[in-house]
């Protein structure tokens, strides 16, 4: 039942949304949808999600969230539907309405200003983009805290995905603690990054024969060497399975790989599985009947791998991508759950000199702990760049906003926000200046 009293109400169109990228860009993007929708005082549709893509998953919203939970659990804040109504519809199958893809990274004012007129003109809006289009610092605090309502609150996986995940967690649970490595060493990554440390030329003569195949990713020529000094690289396993010795990770720790299949196989992962024997994924963990429906659903998979990660002692990504990002910031609002965040620049550095015997094993170990002392998902003030926000930490990593306003009487998962509804004022803030690039077209999302 829509609550707000329809005297304040006024519907003023519809906005649909195709959502891009891997199932973590997608989760950020609804949640940067819901908002928008909320300040514009328009009705959302349920978001389309990305079938076209890299990934190519033909789930629908419904395959992987709850829908009925996001329409019901929103109706306090903003009116969602399933589909558009009738009239409206034979509209937009006429052609009768405005596709564009909005400009990356803009301010809350930019959808006041430019979009709300497009959709009172033509009465349904479809952004056919998504990835990063809402700034992640100057919004109003109402708008953060509802970014972080949907985030946490709103967007629930399915049953069916809940309870596999549950059953991947009690698997691990018996065994005691467990960490979660989201080893981003996967055939798509390194050929969209150029990363070619450790492999041989012709898997490195694979990965750029792959890089060039998608005319969306738009560098071509890469330095590898160059690119993994700067940080820039996933670590390999190799790389890893030295970090996690030189922070005294526990050999015999459970490491459960949420990621898909690693490039190079088990002879890039020799000598991971040497140092920390007691690997695990979702496949060695399950039956073949457990996963035959999530088969060819990459989304779904990495819903499961999102689940087990939240729930983990330890999560330690490699990359900073999408999923790395997101579920950080879920920890935090978790309660600042342990959060691995490797310094790769520093630590490739720390890996060479040790490597070619300028640092002893000690040295090499003592530096990798200084290092990574305060990196270990604790609290923290997001950082703020004025215009490159790109380079600037990411609102999902670090909600800050939601974080320091949690009080004993707002249940966790379930934060909520009141301000006026949005009939026309102008909010005052101005529109940053943004990259109108796609984050989707320089990175990949790591789902």
């Amino acid at each position: 039942m829509w609550c707000l009293n329809i005297g304040v109400y006024k519907n003023n169109g519809y906005l649909m949304v195709s959502c891009n990228g891997g199932l973590n860009q997608m989760r950020a993007a609804i949640c940067d949808m819901v908002a928008i929708a909320r300040y514009l005082n328009v009705t959302l549709i349920v978001p389309e999600l990305d079938k076209t893509s890299f990934w190519n998953d033909p789930s629908e919203f419904q395959d992987i969230f709850d829908v009925d939970h996001f329409i019901s659990s929103l109706r306090d804040e903003v009116r969602i539907l399933k589909e558009l109504p009738p009239r409206v519809k034979r509209r937009v199958e006429l052609g009768m309405r405005y596709t564009m893809p909005p400009v990356s990274w803009s301010d809350i004012s930019y959808y006041q200003n430019q979009i709300l007129p497009l959709i009172q003109k033509y009465k349904v809006v479809h952004l056919n983009r998504t990835d990063a289009r809402l700034a992640n610092n100057g919004q109003p605090l109402e708008i953060q805290r509802l970014r972080c309502r949907v985030n946490f609150s709103a967007l629930r996986f399915t049953r069916q995905i809940e309870e596999l995940g549950r059953k991947i967690i009690n698997i691990l649970r018996q065994n005691g603690q467990f960490m979660v490595l989201h080893l981003r060493y996967e055939m798509d990554m390194l050929a969209f990054s150029g990363c070619t440390h450790g492999c041989n030329k012709g898997e490195a003569d694979e990965l750029t024969t792959m890089r060039y195949a998608y005319p969306w990713w738009k560098e071509k020529i890469i330095n590898s060497d160059l690119k993994r000094k700067d940080g820039l690289c996933p670590l390999t396993p190799e790389e890893t399975a030295l970090t996690l010795r030189a922070l005294d990770i526990d050999r015999n720790i459970q490491i459960y790989i949420a990621a898909g299949e690693i490039y190079g196989g088990q002879r890039r992962m020799n000598g991971l599985a040497a140092a920390y024997p007691n690997l695990a994924r979702k496949e060695t963990l399950l039956k073949s009947s457990d996963l035959s429906s999530f088969q060819n659903h990459s989304s779904q998979m990495a819903a499961l791998d999102y689940l087990v990660s939240l729930e983990s002692d330890i999560f330690c990504p490699t990359y900073d991508g999408n999923m790395a990002k997101v579920v950080e910031g879920h920890r935090r609002y978790l309660g600042y759950k342990k959060t691995m965040l490797l310094d790769r620049r520093l630590l490739v550095n720390l890996i060479d000199q040790y490597k070619s015997g300028l640092l002893t094993w000690d040295e090499f170990s003592a530096a990798v702990k200084d290092t990574h002392a305060e990196r270990m998902g604790s609290p923290t003030v997001r950082l703020v760049i004025p215009d490159k926000p790109k380079e600037e930490d990411y609102f999902y990593a670090n909600p800050q906003e939601c974080l320091q306003h949690l009080s004993d009487n707002e249940p966790q998962g379930g934060i909520q926000t009141s301000f006026p509804l949005n009939s026309g004022r102008n909010p005052g803030s101005q529109v940053m200046d943004v990259n109108t690039d796609s984050p989707s077209e320089s990175f990949l999302d790591e789902d």
